[in-house]
């Protein structure tokens, strides 16, 4: 009997969806090219671009034998949430992820340092148990001052989610919906596994536009995520002081406000919710926990309990 192979150990693969990017991409472009550790594979899906956005992809792929560019027929508009993961795995139909120790999903709007994805992996090495990961991000404000997207410690920003194959696979990939890009480190934490975000000078890296601003702006990317917490089955109680604390943050006042009117339009209109109630109960209980003791203690304390269930799949898939 012939056992199947493994990856190289530190090879990975990137998958890039993409549309009308002209004005950022050459930034995202060329931080990856720069990169220390070089992906075994860069696989960009134009997602039906108007822009130059075809036209610069096809310089780079010409000058890079590793970066593939596959296109979409164009939709009309920019597809955010559950568009950006259909583009997504267009993209992923086309590797064999058993090639790969790695994935991530990158957005074309980053500008990364240049130890980035080694840094990642590092630490993956140091820590088996973690399954997905990213550094932290910033923008440029108004002043030309740096301004932290403050991207929580146990998640994974959306805008490059980086996987250990193994765990992407385990947890069903990402839901095509929004709020995907949170309901997979909670899974993730269901099954065992560590989702967390670090800050280090080698893993900030600089999100060319504020997040969620990429499809009509700031306050509908803030009432989409309120939408999104309704569909993943936030608690209301958590939802509403998430949105508190988000009104002293720009945008001032009316970030907030709009992620809560998103999950209450959403919860009023009767808006379906994700399919997984096992899940739900999971995250509901986990943010009532954070609320009483802050989410530091209870990601420690799910990660302590959950310990033994990543070790027995980790047993189980070794026999």
């Amino acid at each position: 009997m012939t056992l199947p192979s493994e990856p190289p150990p530190r090879s990975y693969v990137v998958i890039s969806p993409c549309r009308n990017e002209a004005a950022f991409m050459r930034r995202t472009l060329d931080s990856v090219v720069a990169q220390t550790l070089r992906p075994a594979l860069w696989v960009i899906v134009d997602d039906g671009s108007t822009d130059a956005t075809p036209e610069i992809l096809a310089d780079y792929a010409a000058r890079h034998d590793w970066i593939r560019v596959l296109r979409n027929p164009d939709r009309g508009h920019r597809a955010v949430g559950p568009g950006v993961i259909e583009a997504f795995y267009a993209g992923y139909a086309t590797i064999d992820p058993a090639d790969y120790a790695y994935l991530c999903k990158l957005d074309l709007d980053l500008d990364l340092p240049a130890g980035y994805f080694k840094a990642l992996i590092a630490r993956m090495e140091a820590n088996p148990r973690v399954g997905t990961c990213s550094g932290k991000t910033w923008y440029t404000g108004p002043a030309g001052q740096p301004i932290s997207e403050r991207i929580d410690d146990e998640m994974s920003v959306g805008a490059s989610k980086f996987y250990r194959t193994a765990c992407f696979q385990e947890i069903g990939g990402f839901v095509r919906a929004v709020m995907w890009d949170g309901i997979d480190c909670h899974k993730a934490r269901q099954l065992g596994w560590i989702a967390c975000s670090w800050d280090a000078p080698e893993l900030r890296f600089e999100h060319l536009r504020p997040m969620g601003s990429s499809d009509k702006g700031v306050l509908t990317g803030r009432m989409r995520h309120g939408a999104g917490q309704y569909f993943m089955g936030s608690d209301p109680l958590y939802v509403a002081a998430s949105a508190i604390y988000r009104l002293a943050h720009p945008p001032y006042l009316t970030g907030g406000a709009a992620m809560l009117w998103g999950y209450l339009r959403a919860a009023l209109g009767g808006a379906p919710r994700l399919d997984d109630p096992e899940l739900r109960r999971f995250i509901r209980a986990y943010q009532r926990r954070a609320l009483r003791v802050g989410k530091r203690r209870a990601v420690a304390e799910i990660e302590a309990a959950r310990a033994p269930l990543w070790q027995q799949h980790r047993t189980g898939s070794a026999t």
